[in-house]
């Protein structure tokens, strides 16, 4: 690549849980020898993901080419947080072939694409695509869409309720700011619902937007990798639920952390983790466990009350054997009553 030439960069979107960080994992483990930089956010103070990428083992990608930015979501801190990163990472003397950026699944990423806008950053980088990547089992249970006979019936008792569904505003504003659409998980799905929630998306985005199925977050680097979509000159055909706010937040959810003390069993554990979540109708669970005789940590997560669990490495020798994990809801998540069930 000539230094002349600028970076490509990819944005990686998509909501708590969809499957982003396994669809890096995958991209960085069959993209040959690009010399590829990630910057990780995650919504909690757990650094799961960012975890698990530095244990994917690929040459191409060192701990040194992973900035993990871990206080919120970057669509609120692109001044102070975002191109500081990439400021620090275009000064490196080895040359970059590709930067990706995964976003939180809470985080929206048209503000993040604008940052792609400002001079210091144009002047380096181009945005080779927005990637959303979607949960297709979610979807498809309808976590995202409320009961519109529901809706109705609760305006006409009450016209002054707030019928906002912040769940839908992100999912949405994830897919209209993509040029790819990732619909993942299908194997959770039948082929009636693949086809049925395409069709959703591509209406959804008026078919601007080509839609890939597949499961485990498997997509060929060379597509993902490869989109030349320039989305930094084309911000305005990307609308957004927020376009007209000076500020966004995310107050209408929360986050915890729990310490999960050493476990003998983690089979009944993570068996209640889902009770748990879905009782409480928990987002999001990630974290690691501490096994009772076990050389390896326990990586656990959850979408709602689905959950899957792996070794995914030995503890270090001066690493503390501590297991947390991240607890991701609505605003008004019951902490005392989640934690009194788990820990």
């Amino acid at each position: 690549m000539s230094l002349l030439q600028k970076i490509p960069a990819t944005i990686v979107t998509g909501f708590l849980g969809a499957g982003k960080t396994t669809l890096i994992r995958k991209l960085i483990e069959n993209a040959g020898k690009r010399r590829i930089a990630l910057v990780i956010n995650e919504f909690g103070d757990v650094g799961v993901d960012g975890e698990i990428l530095k244990s994917c083992g690929v040459e191409s990608c060192r701990a040194e080419d992973i900035v993990e930015l871990a206080n919120g979501c970057l669509c609120c801190t692109v001044a102070d947080d975002f191109l500081p990163a990439i400021e620090a990472l275009l000064k490196r003397a080895d040359r970059l072939d590709h930067i990706v950026i995964e976003t939180s699944g809470l985080a929206l990423p048209k503000p993040l694409l604008k940052a792609f806008d400002w001079p210091q950053v144009r002047a380096r980088l181009t945005v080779d695509g927005v990637i959303a990547v979607i949960d297709g089992a979610a979807v498809a249970e309808g976590r995202f869409v409320d009961d519109a006979e529901k809706l109705a019936n609760e305006r006409a008792a009450d016209p002054s309720v707030d019928h906002d569904n912040p769940l839908e505003e992100v999912y949405e504003d994830q897919l209209l700011c993509a040029d790819l659409v990732v619909l993942n998980k299908t194997d959770l799905m039948s082929g009636e619902e693949v086809a049925r929630v395409t069709a959703e998306i591509a209406e959804a985005t008026g078919g601007r937007v080509k839609v890939i199925a597949t499961r485990d977050g498997v997509i060929d680097a060379n597509i993902a990798l490869g989109l030349e979509a320039g989305a930094e000159d084309d911000i305005v055909s990307r609308p957004s639920h927020h376009d007209l706010e000076e500020a966004h937040d995310h107050d209408d959810f929360d986050s915890f952390v729990l310490d999960i003390p050493p476990l003998d069993d983690p089979t009944d554990f993570v068996t209640l983790l889902g009770e748990v979540a879905g009782r409480h109708d928990v987002l999001r669970m990630k974290g690691f466990l501490d096994i009772t005789g076990k050389p390896m940590r326990l990586l656990v997560q959850g979408v709602g009350a689905r959950f899957r669990q792996q070794y995914d490495r030995a503890w270090a020798r001066e690493e503390a054997r501590r297991g947390r994990l991240v607890v991701i809801g609505r605003k008004g998540l019951d902490r005392a009553a989640i934690e009194a069930a788990l820990v």
